[in-house]
């Protein structure tokens, strides 16, 4: 019997690929795979519950306290965070205490899902999808021949508020009635749509990725479909009478932050007063309800109608 071949050794280059640590959890073709030494293995259902709960921090840490990978404290753009920190404080002490950087299951300090929305000027350079997709299309479908204006609206939270509401602003119409003089109408309530926009940025699901905020302008409503479910029980029809959120973060730090171009004193509140106002605005301005859509749970939609006598 001969002698066994040996291997032929390799020498030259070699390219290492590091992956880091995902903020999802992805789901491949064959379904939620795990790999241990050189093979693939099937994650058990236990196993993967338990992956979700570590991800999600459910019930311990929001999500907008989550990690985002391939950040660090350097990112982190201090003018931004300082809108939050007492003089009297320690800067650094203080935006660990907010939950703006946290450490990663590894210890490694990163900034959160709300610190890079809230204080980057460029959070879509991690969270590429997290912005508004604004379209204005002339009739009452959505048919690229028909449409007029388009914006992607980007930057922090209240960025994409005041660019998405801009958007409104500038291709909404005003109509007049006559009753003892002239009155000018409105196609939609400027507090309405602000308060659909805050919402939305406030309430989406950041744990969907690759879905962007949709806002759709029509001659006759403007629909706003928001990437996620409703937080725990809430339903569409009991939203004005209850409240819930996902991202405390989001919703509770811009609450500080004055925003004299908007339709009230604070950029974001945390009343819950939101969805009642828009309801009642938009009733008036319009003599109709706004209606809230849930759509296969994963994507909630807003459609306010114009006024007439559009």
């Amino acid at each position: 019997m001969g002698a066994a071949l040996e291997k032929p050794s390799v020498s030259g280059p070699v390219l290492v690929v590091e992956v880091p640590r995902s903020l999802y959890i992805h789901r491949s073709p064959g379904g939620y795979l795990r790999r241990i030494g050189s093979s693939k293995h099937h994650i058990e259902p236990s196993a993967l519950q338990r992956l979700v709960m570590l991800r999600a921090r459910s019930g311990i840490m929001a999500f907008d306290e989550s990690p985002i990978p391939r950040t660090g404290p350097e990112d982190l753009e201090r003018s931004a965070a300082e809108r939050f920190v007492s003089e009297e404080a320690d800067f650094d002490v203080a935006v660990r205490k907010l939950g703006l950087i946290v450490e990663d299951p590894e210890g490694v300090a990163r900034l959160s899902v709300a610190g890079v929305l809230i204080c980057t000027s460029r959070p879509q350079l991690w969270l590429r999808a997290e912005y508004i997709q604004a379209v204005f299309y002339a009739g009452d479908r959505g048919d690229d021949h028909y449409q007029i204006d388009a914006s992607d609206c980007m930057g922090p939270p209240d960025a994409q508020v005041s660019g998405a509401f801009d958007f409104v602003r500038r291709n909404m119409r005003i109509g007049a009635v006559k009753r003892l003089g002239r009155e000018d109408v409105p196609q939609y309530s400027e507090k309405a749509v602000f308060e659909a926009l805050v919402n939305a940025v406030a309430h989406r699901d950041y744990f969907i990725y690759g879905s962007r905020i949709r806002l759709h302008m029509f001659a006759d409503r403007i629909e706003l479909s928001v990437p996620g479910g409703l937080a725990t029980t809430l339903t569409p029809d009991a939203l004005h009478l209850r409240q819930a959120t996902r991202n405390p973060l989001v919703v509770s730090l811009p609450a500080r932050c004055p925003r004299p171009d908007a339709p009230r004193q604070k950029f974001m509140e945390v009343r819950g007063d939101g969805v009642p106002r828009i309801r009642r605005e938009t009733q008036k301005l319009t003599g109709h309800l706004p209606e809230y859509t849930l759509i296969d749970d994963s994507e909630l939609r807003l459609v306010l109608p114009a006024a007439v006598p559009f």
